[in-house]
């Protein structure tokens, strides 16, 4: 599973990689994030009617059919193998797909990013939960597959990274035909030109709950 990620890129440098108009007041109060938890509010690319937009959704997905949401377990990820037929994910999987930025993801005391420390796209699924008082919620979660021989020796899962180029497709709609053509995106990537190093180097250390 990804559990934990990091994004710590400045947002100039991320800037060239988003589509659409910011969240309110993301230029003025974004600053570097080294470690991101579940149940935070995570920056996320996704199209809203046919528009790309750049927005905030909470770590954790909610359904959009679910009555009373307290006290109730939020998925924060979803195994891309099966994404597409549980009930809690098949609509976002349909609908509402969505790109996450980060530079490194956390697992079982290591760190892995890219060899050039760029920031990557996170493959996600985000949901609109509205509530009988009118009240919104957006959230999402990640979506993982089997691990590559760098995530193997450490874990069983590792989160599906969007390569450039495919992100377009990932977030536009598609029909069925068009679903299935995104599943080779869902496949263990590449691990050349990443890097898996140990948390308790000096430089790398940061703060585990």
């Amino acid at each position: 599973m990804c559990g934990r990620y990091s994004l710590t890129s400045r947002l100039d440098a991320l800037l060239p990689r988003l589509r659409g108009p910011l969240p309110e007041g993301l230029e003025h109060h974004y600053s570097p994030r080294p470690l991101i938890r579940p149940g935070e509010p995570l920056l996320i690319q996704r199209l809203e009617q046919g528009s790309p937009q750049v927005d905030l959704a909470l770590w954790g997905l909610l359904p959009a059919w679910v009555r009373d949401p307290r006290g109730l377990a939020r998925p924060i990820n979803a195994r891309s193998e099966t994404v597409a037929e549980k009930p809690s994910f098949r609509a976002a999987w349909r609908h509402r797909r969505c790109l996450i930025p980060a530079d490194a993801f956390l697992e079982k005391g290591f760190r892995i990013a890219r060899l050039d420390a760029a920031p990557f796209w996170l493959a996600g699924v985000w949901e609109r939960w509205l509530g009988a008082d009118g009240e919104q919620l957006d959230s999402c979660c990640v979506l993982t597959t089997e691990p590559n021989a760098l995530i193997a020796p450490i874990h069983g899962r590792m989160p599906v990274v969007i390569p450039e180029a495919a992100e377009a497709p990932w977030l536009e709609a598609a029909d069925g035909a068009g679903r299935r053509r995104l599943l080779s995106l869902l496949e263990p990537w590449d691990p050349a030109g990443w890097q898996r190093l140990p948390l308790d180097q000096p430089q790398l250390a940061l703060p585990m709950p």
